[in-house]
């Protein structure tokens, strides 16, 4: 479904700027200036990540009351519109691995945790049970995240400075909450004409 794609891309690529694994983007290249290892760490670490998000989210698609989820979704959609306001920052613990493994060791292992919980992860849950399409999802939140940090790899703090945090976070958190009044009133949810689900 081309709109799963669209929406998922769109929807995480506003997010992720500001974000916790945005940060570490930026501060990871600037520490080791190496691009590639870490554009390939962020890439395959999104991928693990949100396919198992993914699959959660196509799990509860199946398994729970359209109905039900029609509430749970639009309400968690809200909730994640209001999350997205809230700014990020990042710890010094997250990113100590550095010294221990290699770049890309420590890219995969620093955002593969650091998406653990995320908002862009169960922002992928949402989604993925939303438009009942793991695939289109998981393709679209993985490029989302590459749009806004790839660039925050290459530019560094330059990109940072001139980016206006809290217009994009706003539109994010519009678009969050689109996305909930739209599944709490049905509309451009296939999941809830889902014939999965079994009540045994």
């Amino acid at each position: 479904m081309p709109s799963a794609l669209f929406v998922s891309t769109g929807v995480i690529a506003l997010a992720e700027i500001g974000d916790k694994t945005q940060l570490l983007a930026f501060l990871l290249a600037s520490r080791s200036k190496k691009p590639i290892p870490i554009i390939i760490g962020i890439t395959l670490a999104t991928l693990i990540n949100h396919g198992l998000a993914g699959a959660v989210g196509g799990w509860i698609t199946a398994n729970i009351n359209p109905e039900k989820l029609r509430w749970i979704l639009g309400a968690s959609f809200i909730a994640m519109a209001a999350w997205t306001l809230i700014p990020d920052k990042i710890e010094n613990e997250e990113t100590q691995l550095a010294t221990k493994l290699g770049v890309f060791g420590a890219t995969f292992v620093t955002f593969f945790l650091t998406e653990m919980g995320d908002k862009t992860q169960i922002a992928t849950v949402a989604m993925s049970a939303h438009y009942n399409d793991v695939l289109m999802v998981v393709a679209g939140t993985t490029l989302g995240i590459l749009i806004a940090d790839v660039p925050a790899v290459f530019a560094g703090d330059k990109l940072a400075t001139k980016i206006q945090m809290k217009l994009v976070h706003r539109i994010a958190a519009a678009m969050f909450a689109a996305l909930g009044i739209a599944t709490l009133f049905g509309i451009g949810s296939p999941c809830h004409r889902s014939p999965q689900y079994s009540p045994s």
